[in-house]
């Protein structure tokens, strides 16, 4: 039996949470947490502690005109890793700015962070964003533990209907994370001009000189590549993927759109 609990965090928000050890406990968290599949999924991966804060200013438009819309739009459940850092913390800052109540559920393996009034599991457990709604916490004590349960839990929230996956930015552990959702079937829309992860797997998609990760991430007619500075963009092509069935999909959604 899955019981949930409440998160409180010191400015006084709440999250709903629940922990679970294996994957046939989903269906039980989900329906503890109050979230009812199917629904359509944006998994959202990237950058956490290697963006600084002048790149979250940079990139926050891509979350209030870009995403943000798009989620709401399509009643959309949005899963992320859950920490108080990078791409996951300006997620949860934008939803809270904008007075937005879409699920927003951190999936985080429980030895890799600190709850709310607990002391840390080691030197670089990290907080949760208190600008989450929801978090589910899965096994494992090493960073990237959670990247095979993010895919299973989008997988399960999305049911028949479609998802898609966004990465922005991003370092080591986003490789996994784009290489599970395309397992899954699931879209990827990297974001170039964002940094690291996001551009090597872009320059790839382009036939430029990339890492070999990116180079065969690249290959599946899932991903796709959208340019940082156009959130209208990211916004169509996301709603696209939501929405559409997949049949030519362009690996390079810009000014010259190439069908693989």
């Amino acid at each position: 039996m899955i019981t949930p609990f409440l998160l409180h965090f010191e400015d006084g928000r709440t999250a709903r949470a629940a922990r679970v050890n294996q994957p046939g406990e989903l269906a039980a968290a989900f329906a503890a947490l109050g979230l009812h599949p199917p629904r359509p999924v944006v998994v959202v991966v990237g950058g956490a502690g290697g963006l600084k804060p002048n790149d979250l200013d940079r990139l926050r438009p891509l979350f209030e005109s870009g995403l943000i819309p798009v989620i709401t739009r399509l009643g959309a459940i949005t899963i992320d890793g859950g920490t108080w850092s990078g791409v996951m913390r300006l997620l949860g800052e934008v939803r809270s700015d904008a007075g937005l109540d879409f699920p927003l559920l951190g999936v985080a393996a429980v030895g890799t962070v600190t709850l709310p009034g607990g002391q840390p599991s080691h030197d670089d457990a990290a907080a949760l964003d208190p600008d989450h709604s929801h978090f589910l916490l899965v096994p494992g004590d090493e960073w990237g533990a959670e990247a095979d349960w993010i895919a299973r839990v989008a997988t399960a929230l999305a049911g028949d209907t479609r998802s898609a996956t966004v990465l922005i930015n991003g370092g080591e552990i986003a490789y996994s994370d784009v290489e599970r959702s395309l397992d899954a079937g699931r879209p990827v829309l990297a974001v170039a001009g964002s940094g690291r992860t996001a551009d090597h797997l872009a320059a790839a998609v382009r036939g430029d000189p990339a890492d070999e990760r990116a180079v065969a991430l690249a290959k599946s007619d899932l991903v796709q590549v959208v340019p940082a500075e156009d959130p209208s963009r990211l916004a169509h092509t996301l709603s696209v993927a939501l929405t559409e069935p997949a049949l030519g999909k362009p690996g390079f959604v810009g000014d010259e759109p190439r069908i693989r």
